[in-house]
C-alpha cells in the first residue's frame, strides 16, 4: 500500500504538531489537517498559531502551502486520504457512569461515524489510526462502527498509534522519539495496514524504535507510560515531605537514587506536583478500567498516585499560610507562573490544565489573600476562568490582579511564590524585588529552581520543597 494522502481529524495539540512533522519529513505525502472549528483552522493558517511549542512555527512555515494543508472541509479530506488519524479530545467524563474517572469517547465515536458516512462506495482501503489517548478496547469500538456501516468496495483497518508528547518539547519528541508504537490486528490485512504506517514513520525514525504489537497492548502502553511517570513524581514528592521533617535534602536523595542504573535520574525533581492534561486523566482512566475489571487492589494502587499529588499541592499551600504567621488574610501574595509547566500552551493563552498554581491560588483565596499573578504566556482571561468562583464571582475581581511585569506583580507583596519553572525567573533581579516587598519578605520556591543561599543573603525568608533552610532574616535579638 502506497500512502499518498494523510488526513488528520482534529487540529489540536496532538493532531497539529504530529502532522506538521509528518509533512516536514515526508514531502511527497500530502497532509491535510481538518477541524470543525473555523477559528482554529484560521489560526493554523496565520502567523499566530493556536499552539505554542518551541520550533513548531518554523515547521509550519516550511511546509504550509507545500504539502501541509489546514482546512474545515472534513469530508473531502476523508475521501482523499489513504490514512486517517483520529486526534480528537478524550476528556474525563463529568457526568453519568464513570464520572470523574472514565474517558469520554463521544468525539472518537463521532469521528468514526463521520468516516463511515463520508467514505463513498468504491473508496478502497482506508487505514484508520487511533491517535487520541483512549481506554483499552476503544479501537474495537471504532472497528464495530466502521464494520456495521461498510459500503461496497470499501475496507477499513483500525490501528492504535498512541502519542508520547511532552508539552514544551513536542517537536523534538516527534522528530527524535524514544519509540513509536503501532498496534494492529494479527491478520494479513492488519499486518498490511501496520506496514503502511511503519513506512511513513521509517522516513525519519530508526527502524529499531518502531515497535509493532497487538492493538490492545498498544492502547494500554500509553496509559501505563503516563501512570509510571506520574508515579515517579509522586514517589520523589513523598520523599520531599520526609526530607523536610528530618533535615535531609531531597535533591541529594534524588541524586543518590538516580545513580542506580535500575532507577535512573529522570522524573526525580521534587515540586508542587504534576499538572497538565494527561497524567491525572490517564491514571483515573486506568483506575476506572481496573474497577470495571473487578481489580480493586490495582485501582487503589494507582489512585494513590493522584491522591498524593493532591496532598503535595495542599501541603505546599498550607506551608505558605503557616509561614506567614498562620494568616494571609488581606496580604498580597505574588504568584510567579500560572501555566502547569514552562514552554507550553497557546501563544496568547498558556496551558493551565491541572496547574498547581490553580490549586494554590484557590487555597490562598479561601484564606482571604490578595493574589498578584505574573505569567509570560497565560492571559488574564485564562486566569479568571481558572480561579473565578461561580457562586461568588465578585471575589476574583476584588482579590486577584494579573500583570505583564513581574516587578510590578511583586511590589509590596508579603510573599513571592514560584509556581512554574519559566527560565526567565532565573534571571530576575531579586534584589530589586526584595526592596519593593513588605518585610519580612518571603519567597516560596515550588520548583526548586532558584539559588536559595543567594536569596537568603539578600534577606528573603526562603522556603522550598524537600529541604529545610536557615531563617536568618527572622532571627530576633533580645537585649
Amino acid at each position: 500500500m502506497t500512502t499518498k494522502t494523510i488526513c488528520c481529524l482534529g487540529a489540536g495539540y496532538v493532531g497539529g504538531p504530529t502532522c506538521c512533522i509528518i509533512a516536514q519529513q515526508c514531502p511527497d505525502i500530502q497532509v491535510i489537517v481538518v477541524d470543525k472549528s473555523a477559528e482554529r483552522i484560521a489560526s493554523w493558517n496565520s502567523s499566530d498559531l493556536p499552539i505554542y511549542e518551541p520550533g513548531l512555527a518554523e515547521v509550519v512555515e516550511e511546509c504550509r502551502g507545500r504539502n501541509l494543508i489546514f482546512s474545515t472541509d472534513i469530508e473531502a479530506a476523508i475521501r482523499a486520504a489513504d490514512i486517517i488519524f483520529i486526534c480528537v479530545n478524550t476528556p474525563t467524563k463529568t457526568f453519568g457512569l464513570g464520572r470523574g474517572k472514565a474517558a469520554d469517547l463521544k468525539y472518537v465515536e463521532l469521528a468514526a461515524r463521520m468516516i463511515a458516512d463520508t467514505v463513498e462506495a468504491g473508496g478502497g482501503r482506508k487505514v484508520v489510526v487511533e491517535k487520541s489517548t483512549v481506554p483499552v478496547k476503544a479501537a474495537e469500538s471504532i472497528e464495530n462502527i466502521l464494520r456495521h456501516n461498510l459500503k461496497p468496495g470499501v475496507s477499513f483497518q483500525v490501528l492504535s498509534n498512541p502519542e508520547f508528547l511532552a508539552e514544551g518539547s513536542a517537536v523534538e519528541d516527534l522528530k527524535n522519539p524514544d519509540r513509536v508504537l503501532i498496534g494492529g490486528e494479527e491478520t494479513e490485512d492488519g499486518r498490511a495496514a501496520v506496514c503502511a504506517l511503519v513506512d511513513v514513520y521509517k522516513r525519519w525514525v530508526p527502524h529499531d524504535r518502531i515497535i509493532t504489537m497487538n492493538t490492545w497492548s498498544s492502547e494500554l502502553s500509553k496509559l501505563a507510560a503516563n501512570a509510571f511517570l506520574a508515579q515517579r513524581i509522586s514517589s520523589i514528592n513523598s520523599m520531599s515531605a520526609l526530607c523536610e521533617a528530618t533535615g535531609a535534602d531531597v535533591s541529594e536523595v534524588a541524586l543518590a537514587i538516580g545513580r542506580d542504573t535500575r532507577i535512573g535520574p529522570k522524573f526525580l525533581q521534587a515540586s508542587v506536583g504534576f499538572g497538565g492534561s494527561c497524567f491525572q486523566k490517564d491514571i483515573l482512566n486506568l483506575v476506572y478500567i481496573s474497577e470495571c475489571l473487578n481489580l480493586p487492589e490495582v485501582a487503589e494502587y494507582w489512585s494513590q498516585v493522584v491522591s498524593f499529588n493532591t496532598f503535595q499541592r495542599s501541603r505546599f499551600a498550607r506551608r505558605i499560610v503557616e509561614s506567614l504567621f498562620n494568616t494571609v488574610t488581606d496580604k498580597k501574595i505574588c504568584l510567579l507562573g500560572f501555566a502547569f509547566k514552562k514552554n507550553t500552551g497557546r501563544v496568547a493563552k498558556g496551558d493551565t490544565r491541572e496547574s498547581a498554581a490553580i490549586y494554590i491560588g484557590r487555597h490562598l483565596l479561601d484564606e482571604g489573600a490578595y493574589l498578584s499573578i505574573y505569567d509570560p504566556k497565560v492571559s488574564a482571561g485564562q486566569v479568571k476562568t481558572d480561579l473565578q468562583d461561580v457562586e461568588n464571582p465578585g471575589v476574583f475581581d476584588r482579590l486577584v490582579s494579573c500583570h505583564t511585569d513581574p516587578y510590578v506583580a511583586a511590589s509590596e507583596a508579603h510573599a513571592v511564590v514560584v509556581c512554574t519553572e519559566w527560565d526567565e525567573f532565573l534571571t530576575l533581579d531579586y534584589n530589586r524585588i526584595f526592596k519593593s516587598m513588605t518585610k519580612p519578605a518571603f519567597l516560596f520556591d515550588g520548583r526548586k529552581m532558584l539559588n536559595h543561599e543567594e536569596l537568603g543573603k539578600i534577606g528573603f525568608h526562603v522556603e522550598t520543597i524537600g529541604r529545610r533552610l536557615q531563617r536568618r532574616n527572622l532571627e530576633r535579638g533580645w537585649n
